[in-house]
């Protein structure tokens, strides 16, 4: 029997598409803040002392969505108990739901592996088109369930061979695009954000994978609903959480998520705005940084130990330079005039940059970009466009500029916005002996860790 006709491709064909063409739009997200910046490759730590599990591993979780039941995974030996107790309390209704994840958003193909065959799928005008070796189908729409294991969807052939999604994929077609969004138990999403988050670590650190299991869900409830006209929750990049299923969970990433199930930071009764990134370079910021209202929790403040050196500094980014020739100040700043908003766009030569204040931290609050036409203000975080090269924003807004003749030196600290909580930093405490919900409430002031059980 073909893969068209098996009834172990297990496709439900639904009535209509699940977006309205005219509603998936993508908004302009230049002027939201960011959760999280990958951290980078060059500070990573992988895993030491964990076994290598193969990437279709089944959960750990007898809850998780649409794969069979399997033993939970042993914590590792040096596994540090939560300080406190933990309050429970049921979840709330609206949240007592998979969540939506858009893995993949207006993609031109995807790749599907369905009982051992790798299938194409196009869009065919407004209908879905699959092309196995011999036979294909259209369709409006489908959903796509696992066969037992996980679900190997991909844009590409090549990371085919490694995909593992959870639970099942709504597809449908949105103005000639694909829309591939994967419907998910929270803990299983959960499992595939932590490996790209902060990193696979080994036991020595389980506390920082426990601690960045609470503040990647903390920030999922948060945003339940929030790309609503999109037809789903969050993003799978960096413009909510980086996801990419279960092909790099592991499991000691998968006993913190099992240790920390269903628990959540909340601030005045409210789930919190968790906000991380990479490395703070010893100091955090207040919302300030991207021009909005401060948030009670999200204060700036030392992070430092009691010699005075950064938490962060094993970071490649706990401090940086960059080294610019004028030439290359005068092409940067025209190409990326548009990106800061600048005022004047007509200038032909940048005679002086200047820092007018500064944020809590030290990181920039104003600059001021003289020209021969005349100069224009950037405020905080967008600093980092003005010097954008090659793709490649400056890593933080935490740096100061030098002149060395006809070359322009900014020595800077940090990787990320400076916001919440700094993972770097949260990777050295918990190798330091520190427990995960001491780590949390360093960094997001005021708040209870509570457990929300369905």
């Amino acid at each position: 029997m073909n893969w068209l006709l098996s009834s172990s491709l297990a496709f439900s064909i639904l009535a209509t598409a699940t977006f309205a063409a005219e509603d998936f739009v993508l908004p302009d997200f230049d002027d939201l803040p960011k959760p999280s910046q990958k951290v980078e490759p060059k500070a990573a730590i992988e895993s030491n002392d964990d076994e290598v599990v193969p990437a279709n591993f089944t959960p750990i979780e007898a809850g998780s969505t649409g794969i069979a039941k399997s033993a939970a995974v042993k914590s590792p030996a040096n596994s540090a108990i939560a300080s406190q107790a933990i309050e429970s309390k049921p979840i709330p209704a609206e949240l007592n739901r998979p969540i939506r994840v858009g893995v993949y958003t207006d993609a031109k193909e995807l790749y599907l592996i369905r009982g051992g065959e790798e299938i194409r799928i196009t869009a065919a005008g407004k209908k879905l088109k699959f092309q196995g070796k011999e036979n294909s189908m259209e369709v409006e729409a489908k959903e796509i369930y696992d066969e037992g294991t996980c679900i190997a969807i991909a844009p590409d052939k090549k990371s085919l061979k490694t995909a593992c999604y959870p639970g099942y994929f709504d597809i449908a077609i949105s103005k000639g695009k694909l829309n591939a969004i994967n419907v998910v138990d929270m803990e299983d999403y959960i499992r595939g954000v932590i490996p790209y988050e902060i990193g696979k670590l080994d036991s020595s650190r389980f506390e920082a994978l426990k601690a960045q299991a609470v503040a990647a869900r903390t920030y999922a409830y948060k945003h339940f609903g929030s790309r609503e006209s999109l037809g789903f929750d969050v993003f799978a990049d960096t413009k909510d959480q980086v996801y990419k299923g279960l092909q790099s969970a592991t499991s000691l990433t998968d006993s913190a998520v099992k240790e920390t199930a269903g628990e959540a930071m909340t601030y005045d009764g409210a789930f919190i705005t968790a906000y991380y990134h990479s490395t703070c370079g010893g100091e955090t910021e207040v919302m300030a940084t991207w021009n909005k209202e401060d948030i009670p929790y999200l204060r700036s403040k030392p992070d430092l130990r009691e010699d005075g050196t950064p938490w962060c500094n094993e970071s490649s980014y706990s401090t940086w330079e960059r080294k610019y020739s004028d030439a290359e100040v005068q092409k940067m700043a025209k190409e990326n005039a548009g990106e800061v908003k600048a005022k004047i766009k007509d200038f032909t030569k940048v005679t002086d940059i200047v820092i007018k204040d500064t944020l809590p931290s030290g990181r920039i609050l104003t600059m001021e970009v003289i020209t021969d036409k005349g100069s224009f203000e950037i405020i905080s975080d967008k600093t980092r466009w003005l010097f954008k090269n090659k793709g490649t924003i400056l890593p933080s807004s935490f740096f100061r500029i030098s002149r060395d003749g006809d070359n322009w030196i900014l020595s800077g600290k940090g990787f990320g916005h400076g916001v919440g909580m700094c993972q770097m930093g949260v990777r050295a405490r918990a190798q330091a002996g520190q427990k995960y919900d001491e780590i949390l409430k360093h960094y997001y002031t005021g708040i209870t860790i509570q457990r929300f059980e369905k």
